[in-house]
C-alpha cells in the first residue's frame, strides 16, 4: 500500500518519504529542504505532513522552508523541538491523511526522542541504526537499552529506516569486538561495496547488532559481565572511541 523513498542529505543523513497510491506523502526528518522540494517536484507528490524524531538540527533543518513552501502541511514531533509544530505528548499514534503511525518514546540519544512505526516501516531516527545505536547524549544507558529492547519486540520483518548511513563503520566495530562471529563477517562482506545499506530488516539486526544482543549470556560471559546493562555500557563506551 505504501511506498518508501529515501533522500541522502548532508554528510550521511537520510530523509525518508512515505507515499500512498494517491502520491500523498509524509516526510520524516528533513534535515534540509532543497532535496525534498526537488524530489517532490520530480515525482509530483503531495506532501501532507512531516514527522520529526528529535531536536538535532540535521533532522530539523529543513522544517521552516518546507512549511513556507507547503503551508497546509502538518508537522509533528517531540516537545523538545523548539519549533512551531504539533507536539506529540503522551500520544501512542498519529494519523496524517490515511497514514497511521504508532508513536514510540525512546529516550536515550535525546530525552524526548520518538520513533514512528507504520507497518512494516520503522523510522528510528538516531536510536537504532543498522548494526548500531545512537550515542547516549541526554538520557541514561539504561534508558537507551530499554528503548532498544522495546524496538526489538517489533515484528521480525520490520524495515529499519534509520537516520544515518553508519552501517559499515558499525560492522567494523562489531567485527573488532567479535572477530569470529560468522553472521557479522558474512553481512559485512555482503554489503561492503554498497553505498546504501538501508532500510535494514529487524531479523538481521538481531543477528549482527551488538546493542540488540546484550541479553545473550554467551556474550556477557565473553566480556566478563553478568548483566545486559553492563555489557551495553561497555559496547557503547567502546564504540564512542572507536
Amino acid at each position: 500500500m505504501y511506498q518508501l523513498h529515501s533522500i541522502k542529505s548532508l554528510k550521511d543523513n537520510y530523509i525518508w518519504i512515505l507515499t500512498n497510491p494517491n502520491n500523498q506523502a509524509v516526510i520524516i526528518d528533513p534535515g534540509e529542504a532543497e532535496p525534498v522540494i526537488n524530489y517532490i517536484n520530480k515525482h509530483q507528490l503531495l506532501p501532507l505532513g512531516i514527522l520529526i524524531t528529535h531536536h538535532h538540527i540535521d533532522h530539523t533543518g529543513g522544517v521552516y522552508e518546507l512549511k513556507n513552501q507547503y503551508q497546509n502541511i502538518e508537522i509533528y514531533g517531540p516537545s523538545e523541538i523548539d519549533l512551531p509544530i504539533n507536539y506529540l505528548v503522551n500520544q501512542n499514534s498519529v494519523c496524517i491523511g490515511d497514514f497511521n503511525f504508532t508513536v514510540i518514546a525512546v529516550p536515550g540519544h535525546t530525552l524526548g526522542h520518538l520513533v514512528y512505526y507504520c507497518k512494516p516501516f520503522l523510522f528510528s531516527g538516531d536510536t537504532l541504526f543498522s548494526a548500531g545505536c545512537g550515542r547516549v547524549f541526554e538520557g541514561t544507558y539504561q534508558q537507551m537499552l530499554d528503548s532498544l529492547n522495546h524496538l526489538k519486540k517489533l515484528p521480525n520483518d520490520t524495515l529499519v529506516c534509520a537516520g544515518h548511513e553508519y552501517t559499515l563503520s558499525n560492522l567494523a566495530f562489531a567485527s573488532q569486538m567479535l572477530p569470529d562471529d560468522e553472521n557479522i563477517k558474512s553481512y559485512l562482506n555482503s554489503i561492503s561495496k554498497q553505498s546504501q545499506t538501508l532500510p535494514s530488516i529487524l531479523s538481521k539486526e538481531k543477528q549482527i547488532n551488538l546493542f540488540l544482543r546484550c541479553h545473550e549470556n554467551q556474550l556477557q560471559n565473553k566480556f566478563n559481565f553478568n548483566n545486559e546493562l553492563d555489557l551495553f555500557v561497555f559496547f557503547r563506551s567502546q564504540k564512542d572511541i572507536f
